[in-house]
């Protein structure tokens, strides 16, 4: 018995060891964010808090080394070889470009990768058609609620028959996000006109072509237009076309309305995600996801510019933002 109760002794020792150890451990994540802009922002803030939540603490047992791409694909690049390389415990990839960049470089060294902010994992080779992950890599989804936002535009403006969109041709986030709204537009009597463009500096001519030709347009959650948005909405401005965001940073940044996604919530969700992962879990094991809640954002003085109103059974759930 005596032999018996010393195996025990012995065993709460290591345990409690182990478990000190654990504590002890101080883990780096790199942080890929492809372009600067709220919503991104918001994310980063919410993975933060989520990693906080399950004890994760930046400056006790996290290191953050944040990097920013800036919308440049090559840069996001460098930033994933340079978090290979550097052997950090996880990589947080924020936006597409990112997580394929970032997957691209860590998966042949075993670094896991948790993304957030993809609209579409599938078609960016995030994710396996059957859903399930095809290495260590998994994350959250911030597919757009396309139905929801037409169904918007349509009450705001029940005469309104074309929207414009401009979008990116070399994200693959936005190539998705085009398809859709093609495919459900015509089922609330909308035809989509859509423009693409390489960089940020094709936006004026771009939209001095798409905006005679449309309504309104709506945003996707394309990183290279939402990063240069304060121009697409003078120029819409400028052509009296009002301007329907994805997020509630656009709204408060100047477009009308958006039936959009809470940022900051996907990034806790991504960030409980990534706790579990540098707990031991695989993150091959673990399925994305994909948020689908969506709230309708309103910028009453954007609205007062082009003299549209409100219908009141959409009142009754709309969330006013202040306009920076």
């Amino acid at each position: 018995m005596k032999k018996f109760f010393s195996v025990l002794l012995i065993l709460a020792l290591s345990i409690s060891l182990l478990s000190s150890a654990m504590a002890d451990e101080k883990y780096t994540i790199g942080v890929s964010q492809f372009a600067v802009h709220g919503s991104l922002d918001n994310c980063f803030l919410g993975f933060k808090e989520g990693l906080a939540a399950e004890g994760f603490i930046e400056g006790e047992n996290i290191i953050f080394d944040f990097e920013n791409a800036n919308a440049d694909t090559g840069i996001a690049a460098q930033i994933a070889d340079k978090f290979a390389n550097a052997n950090v415990n996880l990589i947080c990839a924020i936006a597409t470009p990112s997580a394929m960049s970032a997957y691209n470089a860590a998966q042949d060294k075993g670094i896991p990768v948790i993304y957030t902010a993809v609209s579409d994992p599938v078609a960016a080779q995030l994710a396996n058609a059957d859903g399930t992950n095809p290495g260590e890599i998994t994350g959250t989804s911030d597919a757009l609620p396309v139905e929801a936002q037409l169904k918007l535009i349509r009450a705001l403006q029940p005469d309104a028959k074309k929207i414009g969109i401009l979008h990116t041709t070399s994200e693959t986030n936005s190539d998705s996000s085009l398809a859709t709204y093609r495919e459900y537009a015509p089922l609330y009597g909308f035809e989509i006109v859509d423009k693409g463009i390489s960089t940020g500096a094709d936006i004026p001519l771009a939209l001095e072509a798409l905006l005679p030709q449309v309504d309104c347009t709506t945003n996707l959650t394309d990183n290279t237009v939402v990063q240069s948005l304060p121009v697409v909405l003078e120029l819409s401005a400028e052509a009296g076309k009002p301007v329907y965001g994805s997020e509630i940073e656009q709204v408060r940044l100047g477009c009308i309305a958006s039936e959009g996604l809470e940022y900051v919530e996907l990034g806790r969700q991504t960030g409980r995600m990534a706790a579990r992962v540098l707990r031991g879990e695989s993150a091959a094991s673990i399925p994305f996801e994909v948020i689908e809640n969506s709230y309708l954002y309103i910028n009453e003085s954007a609205l007062a510019q082009f003299s549209i109103t409100v219908p009141s059974e959409l009142m009754e759930r709309a969330i006013p933002v202040e306009a920076q």
